[in-house]
């Protein structure tokens, strides 16, 4: 990893063994750094981006990735946003050249505003339209109200339909800025070259700002919307841990343990014994400085009055009781697992160097990863149950939902 002088750190991951570079810049900014006012806003400039530089059209930007048989993708989360591509190693000129025109001079042509204004309406419309989304976003919202961490993703369609050129380019003027952009390459390249690179190409870069978002409030509460649906969509979650928290393996191997597979105890109980639900799931999802832990289960509206007391119980009975060896060591297979076999592709390699660099500030030490897995008891899977279920339950549900049980007496239950 290279910081250079203007504050761009640049850092590479070679793999000799490979035909390819997946190659990137990743931003320290996303939703939760938006205004509410301006909420859609990190989203839609990812799409503007692409949409044209005074050198380059939308359509010539794409093809010449394409011309030479590569991929270009961008994503935007609550924190980050990211541009990517991957292609063959003897193209990471060309991808890198491509990278800087669009992050330092994006157009973002009026007609073009209006074209991608319209795209981004009909994603919000497929969300509206697919409630096992839908409901984490109106989980989200009821976790943290009143907060840009609750606001959705996509942006909300009144405040999407009057987003202007000039907020779009004052966005990328505020963030888009040389301490929190990192160039992440991975892949058949050397350090050299990718930082001569930058160099080179990555001198217009915006004038530093300091900002720093809203600290999160996890509040917790209950949103249920009535919708004639086959089935009932449910997410029940409670404050985790952020991020650098000692104890982010711990919240980890609970969720898996609890939700993370098949062998896991809400699949076993809930799908394989009862016949409850199809799908059912938990996940521990970190913030920069909170967290969260959510249960999702989707299930037919005449089975809510039996899958939510037997849900409540398994989270009472791992509060209670010890986990097997058995079971902890299956769930640190699992993430062992997922973090090794992550490393077989170049893009996801990129993508985890490059969010460890931002989120904590140093290259990221597999085996100090590991090394922290592997020290978690199965004591530790207790304590960490009983610090998570004690906070104050989220709700959101969307449905069918007359024969869910209410927010106060499901909140009695897991207090029990």
């Amino acid at each position: 990893m290279t910081t250079l002088p203007s504050g761009l750190r640049v850092i590479t991951d070679q793999v000799a063994s490979v035909e390819s570079v997946a190659v990137g810049v990743w931003v320290d900014v996303g939703t939760r750094h938006e205004d509410l006012k301006d909420n859609g806003v990190a989203h839609m400039v990812e799409h503007m981006m692409f949409k044209g530089t005074p050198t380059r059209s939308a359509l010539e930007i794409s093809e010449q990735i394409e011309d030479v048989g590569g991929q270009m993708n961008a994503y935007t989360s609550r924190e980050i946003t990211s541009y990517h591509m991957h292609l063959l190693k003897e193209d990471l000129p060309l991808a890198m050249d491509v990278l800087a025109d669009i992050i330092q001079r994006p157009s973002m042509p009026d007609d073009e505003v209006e074209r991608e204004r319209g795209v981004i309406l009909q994603e919000i419309g497929m969300t509206l339209d697919t409630p096992d989304d839908l409901v984490f976003d109106n989980y989200q919202e009821t976790a943290y109200p009143e907060q840009a961490l609750g606001a959705p993703i996509l942006g909300r369609t009144d405040i999407i339909e009057k987003m202007q050129r000039d907020t779009l380019l004052d966005y990328v003027r505020r963030f888009y800025t040389p301490s929190r952009l990192v160039i992440s390459v991975s892949g058949n390249t050397d350090h050299e070259t990718v930082t001569g690179l930058v160099s080179k190409l990555f001198t217009d870069l915006p004038q530093d700002h300091k900002f720093d978002p809203a600290a999160a409030s996890y509040s917790g509460g209950h949103h249920r919307t009535e919708k004639e649906l086959e089935q009932a969509h449910v997410v029940l979650g409670f404050s985790g841990v952020s991020r650098g928290d000692n104890d982010f393996y711990d919240a980890a191997l609970l969720s898996t343990i609890l939700g993370g597979g098949m062998s896991s105890r809400l699949f076993q109980e809930i799908r394989e014994k009862r016949g409850l639900v199809y799908s059912v799931f938990a996940h521990h999802s970190p913030y920069q400085d909170d967290g969260q832990f959510l249960i999702y289960a989707g299930t037919g509206p005449d089975k809510l009055p039996e899958l939510m007391p037997v849900l409540c119980d398994e989270i009472g009975k791992i509060q209670q009781n010890i986990v097997s060896e058995e079971e902890l060591s299956r769930a640190k297979s699992q993430i062992r697992a997922g973090l090794l076999m992550g490393r077989e592709s170049m893009m996801n390699r990129a993508n985890q160097q490059a969010k460890h660099l931002l989120h904590c500030n140093e290259i990221i030490d597999l085996d100090k990863k590991l090394s922290k897995l592997n020290a978690v008891s199965t004591e530790n899977i207790r304590t960490m149950a009983q610090k998570v279920f004690v906070s104050k339950p989220t709700l959101a549900a969307l449905g069918p939902l007359d024969k869910l049980e209410g927010y106060e007496s499901l909140a009695k239950r897991l207090a029990a």
